[in-house]
């Protein structure tokens, strides 16, 4: 399969590359590296990245604006995204062909190619496998690709804590420090927070409820996110922080948008991604997310995570 993508992006002269909506280190990493490694490979494209921007992430890179037109004939690649309502920017179905790089359960086989690694620790590093293979063939690495795809293994493996993290994503890991980027920045800019969002911290650990077999959760709702001034990609880069609690075995934020309820799934073993499905979600099998529509729906929510905790 990397070769039959390697075959269509020399095809194209145009190649306009997507990621998810809300997007992460890692969709950021894997989007922008994989445009920064054919922008050095074949300098004679026309090669962008679009997307909304997230302001959290400027640091790693600013996103193309791009006119409709621009899509006529174009090859267009999906990083990091498993389901076809999740792609930022409804646009990738302007182009010519679309192929899918993804790391998630392969639920969604949208695409004309896919190439799906779910044992892959993140999709940035797929890109870097991607790399590897077309070293030889004529594909480029540089100290921007480099340092974003770094970024995106770092952030999807909670810094190599997560068990997907495994001696394939310490090789390449190290491979990708010996290009030229401050590792000491990169990490400040990405876990630096504002005060504010200290203080929601504490709000949480100070909140959080714990419910039967293991199971924990919180609830933000849009009083108490702007009572911290904080907004919900901002309350949403706390999910992780109840994972260092004794006896949690997974635990689900609420946190409330304009016309939805966000629902981050996280776990310390049981597979939580099938109570994401169930909610119209997915993802990983230990961390995964979802929406609802109603504060009258998280007891369901609960209900069915406790159900895998239990079991």
């Amino acid at each position: 399969m990397k070769e039959k993508i390697l075959e269509a992006i020399e095809q194209y002269e145009t190649i306009i590359v997507h990621r998810h909506v809300r997007p992460d280190p890692d969709a950021y990493g894997s989007q922008g590296g994989l445009v920064a490694i054919l922008q050095a490979s074949f300098p004679e494209k026309k090669i962008y990245a679009v997307g909304q921007e997230e302001p959290t992430l400027h640091f790693m890179r600013r996103l193309d604006v791009i006119e409709d037109e621009v899509y006529t004939g174009a090859l267009v690649i999906v990083c990091d995204t498993a389901n076809q309502e999740r792609i930022c920017d409804k646009r990738y179905t302007m182009g010519d062909k679309l192929i899918k790089i993804d790391h998630h359960p392969n639920e969604d086989p949208y695409g004309d190619l896919l190439w799906v690694e779910t044992s892959a620790s993140s999709c940035s590093e797929m890109i870097y496998e991607f790399y590897l293979f077309g070293k030889d063939k004529g594909l480029k690495m540089n100290d921007t690709a480099a340092r974003l795809l770094f970024a995106g293994i770092v952030g999807d493996t909670g810094r190599f804590l997560f068990p997907s993290s495994t001696e394939k994503t310490f090789a390449y890991a190290g491979e990708l420090i010996h290009y030229n980027f401050s590792r000491t920045e990169l990490f400040d800019k990405m876990y630096e927070l504002d005060a504010n969002i200290i203080k929601l911290n504490g709000y949480i650990l100070q909140n959080f409820e714990m419910h039967d077999n293991g199971v924990a959760s919180v609830k933000l709702t849009k009083e108490l996110l702007a009572e911290y001034s904080a907004r919900p990609a901002e309350a949403s880069l706390l999910v992780g922080i109840l994972g260092n609690v004794k006896g949690i075995k997974a635990w689900v934020f609420f946190i409330e948008e304009n016309d939805q309820i966000r629902v981050r799934l996280r776990s310390k073993g049981p597979v939580i991604n099938g109570v994401a499905r169930k909610f119209k979600g997915g993802g990983h099998p230990m961390a995964a997310g979802a929406s609802i529509y109603s504060w009258d729906e998280v007891s369901n929510v609960l209900k069915e995570l406790n159900e895998v905790c239990k079991s």
